[in-house]
């Protein structure tokens, strides 16, 4: 492929993933049609508050039930685990018919516990989820001259002391004209999409519509009890409802019922179908600060291109002075001089606990190459907000078959250590099968006891608990142990000069070398912390996250970061004669994990204030320490290998005796 070839695809690569963090997506999912008078059904899911995290079921409270019984609605083994529990609701529509004033359920007298369960779940801000054509419910109110965009409505509201419900609820659907399937008419975005010619179906002139917007207005009505005795579901209420989200008047009370409503009004929109996720993309607070991003990226990379040429210039300088002198000016400098020459004899010297060093290299490869794949195959839009769980599916699917190049790179890591020696490959590929893997499920089976005892619908069913222990038994173990056969048969990495039998002494520092190795994570850091808020943000408060374009871009700058401090500490603790850069070179980098794992509480004081509860704030910490130990992992890795890389060349480069 000439030249030209190649600059074409690597912009049309760019330009993709630039439009991805404008929230364009390509695959996942497809307009539907529905015909006039088509039955539209709303689905709920759990009840979320960002003032607990904990999500319970929409029917744990008393609503009205589908007159079929409750339906579960999940797809995939991600909604599972992300706590979604996606069920059939009562709110039925007719697509492109206005109803008004429907009646869906009086409640039995609410009992204690309902009402105690009621006003805790109002206290603590609990939100409805509903779904329709896989949009959720979309709220707007105004503040102080702003147009505020929320998910879902409030379960209610508490005013001076008295707890209101909202029990009616104002609809509006926006449908736009199902244009034939002229394939570039549909998923078309700019205008050139519209000169194509449509070709109508001449055996049906019936108009077909897409939904392409889902909006809801919760409010307080008091009904008449005795007017809806004699009624059933989806009749008439026989008198006016005045919703007006401004006032609330249905207050609950113990041994009261309580009536639910709705109206549905539909309203054509020129919105397209790929379009439709941008008032969700556009929510307020998950703008991101692109300016911030980018400031960041550029502060980073002038960082990196001068530690890179002072590196360069120093270590070129070193090699070109040793090379010039003859001999015996090489011996009497080796006399004269400390630096890195000096260690020769012991910078291949196995670490201390070796195997586990593998394990961990072993695991941060397969950590790192899930986050690059999954992130990647996001930013060319293949896991969209609209396909809720297959972000999570995704990760667990990659991580799976990165269990090859785990055991692959452990076990040949293991065999340079060794010398080449074979002996106990099986035993390092089954510990890196195990080790992350089984540090995830510590945490998460703590965390799940935890979400047991609270009822809440984040608990992992012990169904999926058994299909994620099969996964990991059945797939992910095998196929590590694949790659440490693959492993053990590749060629050991020959080291270029031979290790003294007699260690040498390491001189006394003037500086203790974990104040470096501590401190070397900060400008890894600096690379991240923008981009952290808004995934943390998206975590806790959620919001949609979907600019993994530049989240692309400051994990490619993360790993070029860490790969230079590492190999700048590693360097460093050469020039003073400290051979023992193994493990330093790994927690150079990976070091990052601690200030993240700060940040991380940073956050939960002052950005989670409303954070009730211990049980909320122990989910919190264990999920952050659960993501710092897989960040320490797989940014270690990367400062390991780019210093063995580096080591391994230096002492190659150089001739000694």
């Amino acid at each position: 492929m000439d030249v030209s070839g190649r600059f074409t695809i690597w912009v049309f690569t760019i330009l993709l993933i630039f439009e991805s963090g404008y929230g364009f997506y390509l695959p996942g999912s497809y307009p539907h049609k529905y015909l006039v008078g088509d039955n539209l059904g709303v689905k709920v899911n759990s009840l979320t508050s960002i003032d607990t995290e904990l999500p319970y079921s929409y029917y744990s409270l008393p609503f009205c039930q589908p007159p079929d019984g409750v339906k579960d609605s999940a797809e995939n083994l991600g909604e599972f685990l992300m706590g979604d529990r996606i069920e059939s609701s009562p709110y039925r529509f007719k697509m492109h018919t206005n109803e008004t004033e429907i009646f869906l359920c009086q409640t039995d007298p609410l009992s204690a516990d309902q009402f105690s369960l009621l006003k805790k779940r109002i206290d603590e801000m609990y939100q409805v989820n509903l779904i329709l054509d896989n949009l959720p419910a979309i709220r707007y109110t105004k503040k102080e001259g702003f147009l505020l965009r929320w998910t879902g409505y409030p379960v209610g509201i508490k005013v001076k002391d008295v707890y209101y419900v909202f029990n009616h609820l104002k609809f509006k659907v926006l449908v736009h004209k199902y244009e034939e399937p002229n394939v570039a008419r549909v998923m078309g975005t700019g205008e050139g999409a519209e000169v194509i010619p449509t070709i109508a179906k001449s055996d049906s002139d019936e108009p077909g519509y897409i939904i392409v917007g889902f909006e809801v207005i919760p409010c307080s009505f008091v009904h008449n009890v005795d007017s809806v005795k004699k009624l059933n579901m989806y009749e008439k209420y026989p008198a006016k409802i005045l919703c007006d989200p401004t006032t609330v008047a249905m207050p609950i009370n113990e041994k009261q019922s309580v009536v639910f409503t709705y109206e549905v009004e539909f309203e054509e929109s020129d919105i397209k179908w790929p379009s439709r996720w941008d008032a969700y993309l556009k929510m307020e607070g998950a703008k991101v600060h692109w300016f911030s991003i980018l400031n960041s990226l550029m502060v980073i990379t002038f960082l990196a291109g001068i530690v890179l040429v002072i590196f360069l210039r120093t270590v070129r300088r070193d090699l070109t002075r040793y090379e010039e002198l003859d001999k015996e000016a090489q011996a009497q400098m080796n006399e004269e001089l400390s630096g890195w020459k000096l260690v020769v004899g012991d910078v291949f010297r196995a670490p201390s606990n070796p195997a586990l060093l593998c394990i961990m290299v072993g695991d941060g490869v397969q950590i790192l190459g899930m986050a690059v794949v999954t992130i990647l195959f996001a930013a060319l839009g293949f896991m969209s907000p609209a396909s809720r769980g297959t972000l999570i599916t995704g990760m667990l699917f990659f991580f799976m078959i990165l269990g090859v190049a785990a055991g692959y790179v452990a076990v040949r890591l293991w065999r340079t250590i060794g010398c080449g020696d074979q002996k106990g490959w099986v035993s390092v590929s089954w510990k890196v099968a195990c080790f992350f893997p089984g540090i995830a499920f510590l945490i998460l089976t703590t965390l799940n006891f935890l979400l047991w005892g609270s009822h809440s619908t984040g608990a992992i069913p012990f169904s999926i608990f058994v299909i994620l222990l099969l996964l990991w038994f059945c797939i992910s173990v095998p196929l590590t142990l694949v790659g440490g056969y693959l492993g053990a048969k590749a060629p050991h990495i020959e080291y270029p000069v031979r290790t003294n039998q007699i260690p040498r002494e390491i001189p006394a520092q003037k500086y203790p070398s974990w104040l470096l190795v501590l401190g070397a994570g900060t400008l890894p850091f600096g690379t991240l912390f923008i981009e952290l808020f808004f995934i943390m943000s998206s975590i806790w408060m959620g919001r949609v996250y979907y600019v993994f374009g530049f989240l692309l871009i400051v994990l490619i700058l993360l790993v070029v970061v860490c790969a230079e401090v590492s190999l700048v500490l590693t360097y460093m603790h050469l020039c003073v004669e400290d051979w023992k850069w193994w493990w330093k070179s790994f927690f150079a980098s990976g070091s990052v994990a601690i200030y993240i794992f700060l940040y991380s509480i940073n956050y939960l004081v002052f950005d989670l204030k409303s954070l009730s509860g211990p049980v909320s704030a122990t989910l919190y910490l264990g999920y952050s320490l659960l993501m710092v130990v897989a960040i320490m992992l797989a940014t270690g890795t990367v400062g390991f290998l780019s210093s063995f890389w580096f080591v391994h060349y230096l002492f190659s480069s150089v001739k000694l005796d």
